[in-house]
């Protein structure tokens, strides 16, 4: 993938991110906000998104695998 391509999925993510933390879900992000990092910063290497989009996509697969059900009747 092209830079702007991850920087992106960055951004996709990190609004998932804002969306969860704004429902209250249980999501630790505590990883992700460790790294410093934000979509916003395109001037970070293409590694540091990669990383922070690693980060985050955990971050969100543990929250949905904590309580699938519950999460997608809220989502519905």
């Amino acid at each position: 993938m092209k830079k702007t391509e991850i920087v992106h999925l960055h951004m996709l993510l990190a609004q998932f991110k804002g969306y969860c933390e704004e429902k209250g879900w249980d999501c630790d992000f505590t990883k992700y906000k460790e790294m410093s990092i934000s979509p916003f910063q395109v001037n970070r290497s293409m590694k540091e998104h990669e990383q922070a989009i690693f980060v985050l996509a955990l971050a969100l697969l543990a929250a949905t695998n904590k309580k699938p059900d519950a999460a997608m009747k809220e989502a519905m």
